[in-house]
């Protein structure tokens, strides 16, 4: 079984299908990296270094945006990734909300 999975060249990171252990090492879409930190299944690791309000890219599309430096090799999660999936809150932050007609 491979321990990981990479959908597109686009990506930045990979999909562990197994358990990772810290030191490591993981071969996967033409890039040799060794894993930072343990990563649970299911989870991310990072392919390439990922800089600070760069968007992280799964399965080829964007999922969110590092809210710091994600070194190659690190777990890609909640703790160093705003989601922008879902976020209904982003769009209604650029537009005005709508006013309740007032009682007359």
């Amino acid at each position: 079984m491979k321990a990981a999975l990479v959908i597109s060249d686009r990506d930045n990171v990979a999909t562990a299908l197994q358990p990772l252990e810290a030191g490591g090492p993981l071969d996967l879409a033409g890039t040799s990296l060794v894993v930072r930190e343990p990563i649970p299944p299911g989870h991310k690791v990072a392919l390439r270094d990922i800089a600070a309000g760069e968007p992280v890219v799964k399965y080829g599309s964007p999922i969110g945006v590092a809210t710091a430096l994600i070194p190659a090799g690190a777990h890609v999660h909640t703790h160093n990734v705003a989601s922008s999936r879902g976020r209904g809150d982003l769009d209604a932050a650029a537009e005005p909300s709508p006013r309740l007609a007032e009682p007359q």
